[in-house]
């Protein structure tokens, strides 16, 4: 809003002094008539407007009943725009520094503005936070073939769960899956109880079979009923399976698992001993399904047998693998299932 003329402003002040004028007499009315209502509709106000100019003339007296000033669209203090985008492009070159190191390289180039400025600019920008400008960054750059700094790609080597296990890649569904064995609880009347997973590398897809043991047997039968017999479906092979040393999955001449994967052409991959993080893409599944489901299932019901168990798991891997969302580089917020299926789509 301009500034109003010199000229101007004595027109402006009568005004509002007529306006102020004609409340005054609205309140006078409703005082005389002992009635608010029959006022109101006299002079056309509505009775909430009644109210309020009661109270700041009661308050405020007759300069209560004029019109308060505009309210500036900016405050003289408010952090000047080429500052604001300045701090902006600071952030998305530096996602990992703080507010403290950003208002410190300001300085250097002559602008004087706090932290606690910065990180409210930050805020109302959308990158409060580190993970929020490494995502914005993302974003600028997703249509575009860039180079990223030695410091950028060490951040976001720390930051990507995924990037240990980036030698565990596959470029097809079943290609290469993670197995693992892990213990869950036990149950009364039954003893210990065992989770026999395994994980497809493409895209989280995952399988559960849970026994009383460790064997070789029961290894194989996750495989042999419901692993081989999806791919099957898909008309896809199995091609490879990485495993720990474990008991279960070798250790002796002939040994059960290694002879139905070589019968089922299936190559035999094994982590080295004592490093399960080299399987830590099966590790990852465990830590997930023991804490949205075991933890919670065993806790808040009784089970009195492993089948029963197992239908409650395999309601839940429904839900894991057709109706969680997955984030991470292999599935990008969709559903394991879903970039199974995308592949099989594509190929076909």
């Amino acid at each position: 809003m301009g500034r109003i003329s010199t000229a101007a402003q004595p027109q402006k002040r009568d005004a509002d002094t007529k306006l102020a004028q004609s409340r005054l007499s609205v309140l006078e009315l409703a005082k005389e008539l002992g009635n608010v209502a029959e006022a109101c509709r006299q002079r056309g106000l509505d009775r909430t407007s009644f109210y309020e100019w009661k109270r700041r003339f009661q308050t405020q007296g007759f300069d209560g009943l004029k019109d308060l000033p505009p309210i500036h669209k900016s405050h003289p203090q408010t952090t000047p725009e080429p500052v604001v985008q300045r701090i902006r492009e600071l952030a998305l070159a530096h996602p990992a520094y703080g507010c403290n190191r950003h208002e410190a390289m300001l300085a250097l180039e002559g602008i004087r503005v706090s932290a606690i400025t910065i990180q409210k600019i930050l805020n109302d920008s959308g990158l409060g936070t580190k993970v929020e400008r490494w995502l914005a960054l993302e974003a600028k750059n997703a249509e575009k073939v860039i180079e990223i700094t030695p410091e950028q790609a060490a951040f976001l080597e720390k930051l990507n769960p995924y990037f240990r296990e980036r030698h565990v890649e596959s470029s097809a569904p079943g290609e290469l899956l993670s197995a693992d064995t892990f213990f869950v609880g036990s149950l009364k009347g039954v003893g210990k109880v065992y989770l026999h997973a395994v994980v497809d590398t493409f895209g989280s897809y995952a399988f559960g079979f849970l026994h009383v043991s460790k064997q070789p047997e029961a290894a194989v039968a996750v495989l042999h009923n419901d692993v081989l017999p999806f791919y099957r479906t898909l008309d896809l092979p199995v091609g490879a399976v990485l495993t720990d040393n474990g008991r279960e999955f070798c250790g002796t001449e002939n040994h059960p698992y290694e002879l139905y994967l070589d019968l089922n052409g299936i190559e035999h991959r094994r982590t080295k001993v004592r490093t399960p993080k080299t399987n830590g893409f099966v590790e990852r599944f465990n830590g997930t399904v023991l804490d949205e489901f075991f933890r919670i299932k065993m806790r808040d019901n009784f089970y009195d047998s492993v089948e029963a168990l197992q239908a409650d798991l395999d309601i839940w891997l429904v839900h894991y693998n057709t109706e969680r969302p997955h984030l991470g580089y292999r599935n990008m917020g969709r559903r394991p299932v879903e970039t199974v299926m995308s592949f099989v789509s594509q190929e076909g």
